[in-house]
Parts: C-alpha cells; structure tokens; sequence
C-alpha cells in the first residue's frame, strides 16, 4: 500500500511489497499493523481497492463510512474502493490485537463471475457475522488462499498458473459472500438484492447515482436515463432495499457531504455547492435532515 497523506484522511493505493505485479496480497492483521506508521492507524483511510478481513479472535470496533461496526470472532468486513475506514482499534483507539486475515486485491484481479457482480460492485453490505459453519468455510478458503500466496515467492516457475489459480479461489470466496444472508435488515448497511427482475435495475441505478449524484438527485432524470418509469425505478428499489429511489439518492448525497466535512477543510457553503445545492441553507436543510445533525456540529465531532 502507498500512502498519500491528507491533513485529515491518508489515501491508501494499491501497492504489493511482495508480488508487486499481483493484484492480490494475503497477510494478517499484525503484518498490516506493523507495516503502518501509528499515524496511520489512528486516522481514518481512504483506500482505492478492496479489502476483506476476516476475524478469528480478539475483540475491536471498526469505522467504514461513519459507521461503527463491532469486530469479534467470525465478523467479516468487506471495504471496496473509495470507502473511509478507520482499522480495528480498542477502547483506548489504539490499534487492536486481533487475530485476523486480510485479503487485499485490485478491483480486476478477480474472475469476472456473474455471480460475484453484486459482491464487488460497492453496493453490498460491508459487515456479517458469520455462523460457525461459515466460519470454518471463510477459514479454510483463506488459509488456502494464504498458502497458495506463500508459493509465489518461490515457485518461480509455475508463478503464472499459480496467480490463475489465486484468482480462481479468490473467486469462490467471494461466491460464498454472495451466498450469506444479508446482514441484520436494521443495520445501517444496504442490503442489494442477489437475484430477481430488481436486480440488475438496481445495481444500473447505483452506478448511474455513483456517477450524477453531484449533478442531479431527481429521481425522473435517473429514471428516464434507465428507461424505466419513476415508479418502477422506486418499486425495485423499495423491494430491494427497504428504501424508495429518492432515499437512496439522499443518503448518497449525504454520505459525500459527511465525507468532505470529515476529510476536508472546504467551507459548508463550498461543499454544498459541489453537491449541487445553490443555496447554502438549503444544503443546511438537507444534512440535519438526513443525519440529524447541521454541518457545523458533525464537522465538530469528527475533528
């Protein structure tokens, strides 16, 4: 990983100190803990490729876009490009003693597999926690994926066919994420549906909302992009997701506006602006309402 330091984020790019021509690193907690400068651990991370991490013991809380999720024995977190996290720490914030795997690849190391599509496009939950059955099967696929890994520094040789076949077990790990149940429907992650006429409406709305948010949070024009009628667009969505389209776009829009307060030293009236809000007590209005709080105050608690 490269670390390019913000003043109050440090943007984290993909970098393999082993493989540097791998797009997947296997290595636990501690290897990560202890390459990072303390600094690093402490503040929150911005990364540009996806991060699985896998806890076998040890108890710690992890941040992932200001939520807060608990991590114990057989949590599961999965980060994809361009979230905040801050890494699993104690209660003091220190950065904690877990006994856990990370499996960090680029977003086209993967076999591209339809059944993994919902897993990596950034719409999925980011945490589950796994049953002891599920466990053992996360357990076993990593320990595989660790040892296969290992080989690559010295299997010289065969390093191609073993790259192919990292792929291929990186692949069936992310088949079985996609077979787990969705997490807790009263959490705060949003759940996509795994199959159905909902979803590939819905996985075509997300990614149109990822690249006009900041122009538009009108659910016609996102419809009449999708070639759907409004209603459609907001009953595959409330189907999908507990959620109308017009929530959806909301809390994205309010997501990057907490991600800029957060990070950045832009003036409110300045983020607001880049949001698409003409009117500074308009976005005002908006952000207490979806977070119950004004800008000011969560610009407040997050320094």
């Amino acid at each position: 990983m490269v670390e390019n330091g913000q003043r109050d984020v440090i943007d984290i790019a993909y970098e393999n100190p082993d493989q540097r021509h791998t797009g997947l690193e296997v290595l636990t907690f501690d290897a990560l803990r202890s390459r990072l400068k303390r600094s690093v651990t402490r503040r929150p991370s911005r990364l540009d490729f996806h991060q699985l991490l896998l806890v076998r013991g040890g108890e710690a809380t992890a941040m992932v876009d200001f939520v807060t999720h608990p991590c114990t024995r057989g949590t599961l977190l999965h980060l994809r490009p361009g979230q905040v996290q801050r890494l699993p720490h104690d209660a003091d914030g220190r950065p904690a003693d877990l006994d856990a795997v990370l499996l960090l690849f680029t977003a086209d190391f993967p076999p591209p597999l339809p059944a993994t599509r919902s897993v990596l496009d950034g719409f999925g939950p980011v945490a589950w926690h796994l049953s002891p059955e599920d466990l053992a099967a996360f357990d076993r696929t990593t320990t595989e994926l660790a040892a296969e890994y290992a080989t690559l520094r010295t299997a010289h040789a065969t390093a191609e066919l073993t790259g192919a076949l990292l792929r291929q077990l990186l692949g069936a790990l992310l088949i079985r994420i996609a077979r787990l149940p969705d997490p807790d429907p009263d959490s705060d992650t949003d759940p996509a549906p795994r199959t159905g006429p909902g979803a590939e409406l819905l996985i075509a709305f997300r990614r149109e909302l990822e690249r006009s948010f900041t122009s538009t949070r009108s659910v016609e024009d996102y419809a009449a992009r999708l070639g759907y009628s409004p209603r459609t667009l907001s009953r595959a969505c409330l189907a999908a997701t507990g959620r109308t389209a017009k929530q959806l776009v909301d809390a994205r829009v309010a997501l990057q506006a907490q991600r800029l307060l957060a990070h950045t030293d832009l003036p409110v009236a300045t983020i607001g602006r880049t949001l698409g809000f003409t009117e500074p007590t308009n976005f005002g209005k908006f952000f207490t309402r979806e977070t119950g709080q004004p800008p000011g105050a969560f610009r407040r608690t997050q320094r």
